[in-house]
C-alpha cells in the first residue's frame, strides 16, 4: 500500500454536527481527538469519512446539501449511513451502550443480552459496509473504529472485498471470564480477525484479546513478531498492536495560555478564592466512578478536619443519555451524595461540594483544567481517559497534581508522577487526596513537569503516524512497547503481612 493512497474512516458519528434550527439544518464543525487528529490526515491524503449524521430524517433535503457542500469546509468528503428509529435503540442504545459497552467495561450487571439487539446490530454494520464498498476505490486504506463496528470487516468479507481493513478499540477489552459471559462471543472474535490490524488501547487490553482468542479460537495459531501478536487464520494473518491515544497537546496548551481562559480561570479563584479546588469532569456514565469519588472525598472531610474551609471539590457531570433509566438513577445517586455532604460539613462562607451538572463551553473547560490545584480522576474502568491527559496540559503553571484510578488505561503512561489510586478503595482515595493536598510546590511541579513532558512526546498525531505505520510497514519497530502498569503493595500492606 502507497503510503499516498486516500483514507475510508469509518466511525458511528460523522465529524460534523448538523443542527436544526427554524431556517433548516447548519452544519458546525465536531470536536474531540479523534476529529483533531484525523482531520488533517485526511485533508493531506484524500479521502471519505463515513459515519451516521444524527439526522433522523435522513432524506432531510437540507442534509444530503450540505453533505455535498461539506467538502469545501471540512477538505474532505462526509458519507451518511441511514439509521432509523428502531435501528438507534437496538443498534446503538441496545447491543452498543447495554451489551458492550457494559461487558467491555466489566459491569456485567448492566448487560441485556437481548437477540433483537444483536440482530440490529449485525444489519447496521453490514449497511455500515455497503457504504464502504460504494465510496470505495482501488488502493483505498479502510480504518474502523470503536465497539459500535467491530463486525463491519466481517460484512466486507462476505461481499469478497480483499483491501486491507484496520480497526482501533477505544473502550478496554474484558478479561477471558468476563468476555465468556458474552452469548454471541464466537461471532464478535471472528469478525475482528477479519481485520489486518487491529489495534488496542493498553498491554493489558492487548492480553485480554489474546487470551480470549487462544481460548475460544482453537483453529487459530497466534506468534510473536516485530513487537506484537500475530494471529493466523483460514483468511491469512491479523496483527494485533498497542496504540495509545492521546490529544493535541500543542492546541490545549495553547488554549490554555490563551486572555479568555485566563480570564475564565481568574474568575474561579477569586470566587473560591484562599482554597485549593479539587476537579472532577466526567460524562454520566456508571463506568466513571463519581459516587465512590463522592464518598471518598466525604471521608477526606471526616478524617482530616484540617482540610475543612481550605479545599472545595468541583464535580463537573455532562449529560448523558439521559433517556436510559439506569443513568438517571446514577445521577440521582450522585445528587443525594453532594446533598448529604454539603449538609454535614456546610459551614458559613464555604461549601464544600461544587455540583455542576451542564455542558461547559470550551473556555470554562480549559479555565477548570487551569485553575484547580488536583485534578481526581478514579474511573472503574477507561480505555484511556483523555480527560487526564488534557488536564496535565493545560496546568501550564505546574502547581498541581494528578490523582488516577488504576484502571484507567491512561496509567500505563502516567502512573510514574501520577497519584494512582484504586477507586474502589474509600480510604485510599481519600488518603491520595491529603497527600496531595500536603504535597510542597517543588513536588508537585517536578511530578507535573514530566507528566507535560510525557503527553507531549505522544501526542495525538503520533499515535495516528504510529497505527498507518504498522498498517503500511507491518510493524512497530518504531512505536515503544509500554510497560503494563501492575499495583505494588504499600507499605501499611507490608507491615500487616509481616
Amino acid at each position: 500500500m502507497n503510503v499516498h493512497n486516500r483514507l475510508l474512516i469509518v466511525s458511528n458519528r460523522l465529524p460534523v454536527l448538523f443542527e436544526e434550527r427554524e431556517d433548516g439544518l447548519r452544519l458546525r464543525s465536531g470536536s474531540g481527538g479523534l476529529v483533531t487528529a484525523l482531520a488533517p490526515v485526511l485533508r493531506n491524503r484524500g479521502g471519505v469519512w463515513i459515519g451516521w449524521s444524527g439526522v433522523a430524517d435522513d432524506a432531510h433535503p437540507d442534509l444530503h446539501r450540505l453533505l455535498h457542500e461539506a467538502p469545501a469546509t471540512t477538505g474532505y468528503s462526509l458519507r451518511s449511513v441511514p439509521l432509523s428509529a428502531d435501528d438507534v435503540e437496538s443498534y446503538y442504545h441496545g447491543f452498543s451502550n447495554e451489551v458492550l459497552w457494559p461487558l467491555f467495561h466489566d459491569l456485567l450487571s448492566e448487560c441485556r443480552f437481548r437477540p433483537a439487539y444483536w440482530e440490529a446490530y449485525r444489519r447496521v454494520n453490514a449497511r455500515f459496509a455497503q457504504a464502504i464498498v460504494s465510496e470505495y476505490r482501488d488502493g483505498d486504506y479502510v480504518w474502523v473504529h470503536d465497539y459500535h463496528l467491530m463486525g463491519v470487516g466481517d460484512a466486507l468479507r462476505a461481499q469478497n472485498v480483499t483491501t486491507p481493513l484496520g480497526f482501533f478499540l477505544h473502550i478496554p477489552f474484558p478479561s477471558p471470564d468476563i468476555f465468556m459471559k458474552l452469548p454471541w462471543r464466537f461471532q464478535i472474535l471472528k469478525a475482528l480477525l477479519q481485520y489486518d490490524l487491529i489495534g488496542v488501547q493498553t498491554v493489558r487490553d492487548h492480553r485480554n484479546l489474546v487470551q480470549c482468542i487462544r481460548r475460544l479460537l482453537k483453529d487459530v495459531t497466534v506468534r510473536q513478531e516485530d513487537g506484537m501478536h500475530v494471529f493466523t487464520t483460514e483468511r491469512g494473518e491479523v496483527r494485533l498492536g498497542v496504540f495509545p491515544i492521546s490529544i493535541d497537546y500543542a492546541d490545549f496548551e495553547r488554549r490554555a495560555r490563551s486572555r479568555e481562559v485566563a480570564e475564565s480561570a481568574w474568575y474561579l479563584h477569586e470566587d473560591l478564592r484562599d482554597r485549593q479546588i479539587v476537579l472532577g469532569i466526567d460524562r454520566l456514565d456508571y463506568t466513571k466512578g463519581i459516587p465512590d469519588r463522592l464518598e471518598a472525598f466525604r471521608q477526606l472531610l471526616r478524617d482530616y478536619p484540617d482540610v475543612h474551609e481550605r479545599i472545595t471539590f468541583v464535580q463537573v457531570v455532562v449529560p448523558s443519555r439521559t433517556d436510559i433509566q439506569g443513568y438517571h438513577t446514577l445521577k440521582m445517586e450522585i445528587e443525594r451524595l453532594v446533598g448529604e455532604i454539603n449538609g454535614e460539613f456546610t459551614r458559613s462562607g464555604w461549601v464544600p461540594v461544587h455540583y455542576i451538572y451542564r455542558h461547559l463551553t470550551r473556555n470554562e473547560l480549559l479555565g477548570y483544567y487551569r485553575t484547580a490545584e488536583i485534578a481526581l480522576i478514579t474511573p472503574v474502568r477507561d480505555g484511556m481517559n483523555l480527560v487526564a491527559k488534557e488536564y496535565c496540559a493545560c496546568s501550564i503553571e505546574g502547581n498541581s497534581v494528578l490523582i488516577l484510578s488504576e484502571f484507567a488505561g491512561a496509567v500505563q503512561q502516567l502512573h510514574r508522577h501520577a497519584l494512582v489510586v484504586n477507586p474502589y478503595d474509600v480510604a485510599g482515595v481519600a488518603a491520595a487526596l491529603y497527600e496531595a493536598f500536603s504535597m510542597p510546590a517543588e513536588e508537585r511541579q517536578r511530578r507535573m513537569r514530566r507528566l507535560r513532558a510525557s503527553i507531549r512526546r505522544s501526542d495525538i498525531f503520533h499515535w495516528v503516524e504510529s497505527f498507518l505505520h504498522a498498517a503500511i510497514a507491518k510493524d512497530l519497530h518504531d512505536y515503544p512497547v509500554l510497560e503494563e502498569f501492575v499495583p505494588v503493595p504499600d507499605d501499611d500492606l507490608d507491615a500487616m503481612s509481616v
